[in-house]
């Protein structure tokens, strides 16, 4: 017994002699790659890297606009014709008053035209200059899965690069929502009673309670699940409806203006709110380009380049932290091609 006693103790000790090993050796390891770490110069956004991609990166930042809004940025643009026409992104720049070139220079701006259906807006500065250094298209949509792609930063001192990480597909339209969880009320049939209103949601904000009871929408009777999203479901983001309840037996009337699906329930997705702000709108689009450029939300509505330099579309949507949306040329042409055909 003694005997057994004594080994174990002995694999006991040996156990420990390893464990300290493996501690000390992995400190050691990780402090020698440590010094192994690319250099911060030669990284994807390093300046030896921003100085490899050349005329690419000068293009990029003279034909991109910042688009401002009591001087704060909120979308950026590209130049699309000498005379100061911009093409952005229109969910992004409501209220823009300003345009800031690359340069630092500022003017005044206005709004053209806009065009839902793509998200897209057309802006001019006010300006007497009429040589504005304008996007060269690229018309083919042949950008192959896994080539490069570049775009400026949204300070216009620096470019972004990443990949082209998907192919071309279509985005379908979501539909409004007004974040809420539902359940039946069985033993009464007044309604469809709530269940969890999501925290800052359109509910939320309209001011629904939990434990609420709808019993009309857009004054159609509702009595289940089923047939209140039947009815939501058919309007868009941004759609008014008028909500009729019944809250501790009071008819109470609330007006909710309805949000984007993925936007309301990325609330409750970890992954999404560590990964900072997306775009209102990323869905209902014909056809989109997808990389992986590092843009924040304000960088939307700023051209999409190649390696030649060239515009290959406009980035249209900060889906997460990893995935950004843009129009290829093809899309984007047509809308610029309907505007001028329409002016004077």
């Amino acid at each position: 017994m003694q005997g057994l006693k004594n080994r174990k103790q002995i694999v006991k000790g040996a156990i420990t002699i390893i464990l300290i090993f493996h501690f000390f050796s992995a400190g050691y390891s990780e402090d020698s790659n440590r010094s192994k770490l690319l250099a911060l110069d030669y990284r994807l956004n390093g300046k030896s890297i921003q100085n490899a991609f050349g005329n690419a990166k000068d293009s990029a930042l003279k034909s991109t606009v910042r688009l401002l809004r009591n001087d704060k940025l909120i979308a950026l643009g590209g130049f699309i014709h000498p005379d100061g026409y911009i093409l952005t992104k229109a969910s992004s720049c409501v209220g823009a008053r300003e345009a800031e070139t690359f340069d630092g220079t500022k003017y005044p701006l206005k709004i053209k035209r806009r065009f839902e259906e793509n998200d897209l807006a057309i802006y001019q500065l006010i300006s007497k200059d009429n040589s504005f250094p304008v996007l060269n298209w690229e018309t083919k949509k042949n950008v192959t899965e896994g080539s490069w792609v570049i775009a400026a930063h949204y300070s216009l001192n620096e470019i972004r690069v990443g990949i082209k990480s998907g192919n071309y597909r279509k985005i379908d339209r979501e539909g409004g929502v007004m974040g809420v969880l539902l359940v039946n009320d069985d033993t009464k049939a007044k309604g469809v009673k709530i269940s969890e209103v999501v925290p800052q949601a359109a509910a939320y904000r309209a001011g629904l309670l939990q434990d609420d009871i709808i019993t009309y929408v857009d004054n159609r009777r509702v009595k289940t699940q089923d047939s209140l999203i039947k009815i939501v479901g058919k309007k868009d983001p941004g759609d008014v409806v008028q909500i009729k309840l019944i809250r501790n037996n009071e008819i109470k009337n609330f007006v909710v203006t309805l949000g984007h699906r993925s936007v309301t329930f990325d609330l409750f997705n970890r992954n999404l709110q560590m990964s900072g702000p997306v775009s209102k709108r990323k869905d209902s689009f014909s056809t989109v380009l997808q990389h992986d450029l590092p843009l924040p939300r304000e960088a939307m509505g700023g051209p999409l380049f190649n390696l030649n330099g060239q515009c290959i579309g406009i980035n249209i949507a900060r889906v997460d932290r990893v995935t950004m949306y843009a129009l290829p040329t093809t899309e984007s042409l047509k809308t610029i091609n309907s505007f001028f055909q329409k002016i004077p």
